[in-house]
């Protein structure tokens, strides 16, 4: 038997960052940059208004008060979008929306708050200075400079940026594309009433939900018979358009366990026992010439899905070129809200719900128990050495892929 971190270590240690390419920067969304990226062009470029109000030269308007205000004639309306290059006189104001370019001249915008509003001519009740309200070229983001390093994860302020500064394609690291594999003459699609002695195919919808959850694009092929031939010939037939394959089921010591049964044959696939509860028989390793990377997950619903944020998470997201400390990943810390027992020699991972930093027992914590599993936040990770937890005592917790707030 193994540890959950020399598990962890080995598919770490294994999978590599997918080789990036160029893609539009919309499309590139959720994706992280392999390189670094500049500024086609300065942010704002051109110099404009901040506010709605009148372009002024600062010196005409240095002595407004609201008993005495300044008034000056209004000789043109400038609104956003405008491409005249106009020029302001001496004396004179022009309105102005805001974004509109500011008029060659001008060096300050008064607030259309502090005038009258006038649109022949208007009285200016407040003083102004240089650069009052004013945009500069360039105050934002200069042409020529690094706005976003390699290794950063494009969401949509970053999008936003890249293309007001005239970015339009950018290499990144893609999303790994995942194929999701379930096998089990007993399983069902998912509308289908079950007959006796069948199940409805819920671990491959799950973990696929998972896969997007985590930023990867999922392929989900349903429920693969406990036939060597037809799995072999299923994994064959994916290797094309898959990054990583995860399956899930065949994998512990019954006599129908086929994906142990085949995958022992082919490629480097490793099957351990791992010293945790829920999960304990994990398998790894690559196939096909590409070495492509294969989780062979457990059966049971909620080893399946502890052991996808325990290592697959963690791998998917090293693929996408985002890398996680290798273990803990991710954890927030939270105290006991009940006293419960642990199995002795074994990390577990408990479903509970957190309550502000409390963590509770989520329900039943059998490896089938679906209702649970639904109902928790986290999972409260229990280390090997630790066989009773008392109220109050301090938890690390991993939070649940799709949870509200992550």
């Amino acid at each position: 038997m193994i540890s959950v971190e020399q598990h962890l270590d080995r598919i770490l240690g294994t999978v590599r960052v997918i080789r990036p390419f160029e893609q539009g920067v919309l499309d590139a969304q959720g994706c992280v940059l392999a390189e670094d990226v500049t500024a086609r062009g300065s942010l704002p470029g051109f110099t404009n208004s901040a506010m709605d109000g009148y372009a002024v030269h600062a010196q005409d308007v240095v002595g407004a008060t609201e008993d005495g205000p300044v008034v000056l004639p209004v000789v043109n309306d400038i609104a956003a979008g405008n491409t005249n290059a106009l020029s302001l006189a001496q004396g004179q104001t022009m309105r102005i929306m805001t974004g509109a370019p500011m008029p060659r001249g001008a060096d300050a915008v008064v607030p259309v708050e502090v005038t009258d509003g006038g649109v022949v001519r208007v009285q200016v009740r407040v003083p102004s200075v240089v650069g009052q309200h004013v945009r500069e070229v360039g105050e934002d983001v200069e042409q020529g400079v690094t706005i976003l390093r390699r290794g950063t994860l494009l969401g949509p302020g970053q999008i936003a940026l890249l293309a007001a500064a005239g970015v339009a394609r950018v290499k990144v690291v893609p999303r790994p594309r995942v194929v999701v594999l379930s096998t089990g003459d007993e399983l069902v699609d998912v509308g289908t009433t079950p007959g006796f002695g069948q199940i409805v195919d819920s671990n491959s919808l799950m973990l696929t939900a998972a896969v997007t959850s985590v930023g990867a694009t999922p392929y989900r092929v349903g429920g693969v018979p406990d036939d060597a031939r037809a799995l072999l010939d299923t994994l064959e037939g994916q290797l094309v358009r898959a990054d990583a394959i995860i399956t899930t089921g065949g994998v512990s010591m019954g006599a129908f366990d086929t994906v142990k049964e085949v995958l022992s044959r082919v490629g480097t696939v490793q099957f351990d026992k791992v010293a945790m509860r829920p999960g304990m028989p994990q398998g790894f390793g690559v196939l096909g010439d590409d070495q492509v990377p294969v989780f062979t997950l457990p059966g049971n619903p909620v080893s399946a899905l502890v052991s996808f944020h325990v290592f697959v998470a963690p791998a998917l997201r090293a693929m996408a070129g985002r890398p996680e400390p290798a273990f803990p990943p991710g954890y927030v810390p939270a105290v006991a809200g009940e006293a419960f027992s642990s199995v002795p020699g074994k990390m577990e991972f408990l479903r509970v719900v957190l309550d502000d930093d409390r963590a509770r027992l989520a329900g039943g914590q059998g490896s089938h128990m679906l209702g649970a599993l639904a109902a928790a936040d986290a999972l409260a990770v229990i280390p090997p050495e630790v066989t009773q937890v008392e109220v109050g005592d301090a938890l690390e917790c991993l939070p649940l892929l799709g949870r509200e707030g992550q």
